[in-house]
């Protein structure tokens, strides 16, 4: 069974606890490795994470977690501009609470290319956020070597899938920080 301190519990719901450290590592694996390898998998994973965010913009919010992408962390939703259409570009992402700031991994299921939500914050660093049933408008920034070593270690202690993909991946996986300048945002 996890055990956890009081500090990841407060971030941490009940349900996430039902689950052994074992039994999170083999369904991430097993997932990551499926999405990875499957090409088909690859297209619908692109469906099913829209139909996710979706159904998590429908509830409000209300929809606090994912237990079949994320190993049962908070999920929240992140809206950015497309860096090549201009358009809204919204996609779930599991995150971790820091201080006031939302922790997201450009993780991509381990895929070698980045994930588009963070080429267009790269592009543009402004985008919003639907967390914990609330908005917030938010600026990215990449967190420092230091910020990346401990943030890993905690977020591959609640899900030891993410070190999945650091290995079928080349490329560094780099940690976003999501700082909110106001709440309310669209």
């Amino acid at each position: 069974m996890i055990r956890m301190s009081h500090s990841d519990s407060a971030s941490i719901s009940g349900a996430a606890e039902t689950l052994t450290m074992a039994q999170r590592f083999w369904r991430n694996r097993l997932f990551a490795r499926i999405r990875h390898r499957g090409t088909a998998m690859r297209r619908l994973s692109g469906w099913l994470t829209r139909g996710h965010a979706v159904a998590i913009r429908w509830s409000g919010g209300r929809i606090r977690r994912s237990f079949l992408f994320t190993g049962g962390m908070p999920v929240l939703v992140l809206t950015t501009i497309g860096r090549k259409t201009g358009k809204p570009r919204t996609t779930p992402l599991c995150y971790l609470r820091v201080g006031n700031d939302f922790a997201v991994l450009a993780s991509n299921a381990g895929s070698d290319r980045m994930p588009a939500w963070w080429l267009n914050l790269q592009a543009r660093p402004a985008g919003h956020v639907l967390a914990d049933r609330s908005r917030y408008t938010v600026e990215a920034r990449t967190a420092t070597p230091d910020e990346t070593d401990k943030l890993w270690d905690t977020i591959t202690r609640m899900n030891p899938g993410f070190d999945e993909y650091r290995q079928l991946t080349e490329r560094q996986i780099p940690i976003v920080l999501l700082r909110p300048v106001s709440e309310k945002g669209p």
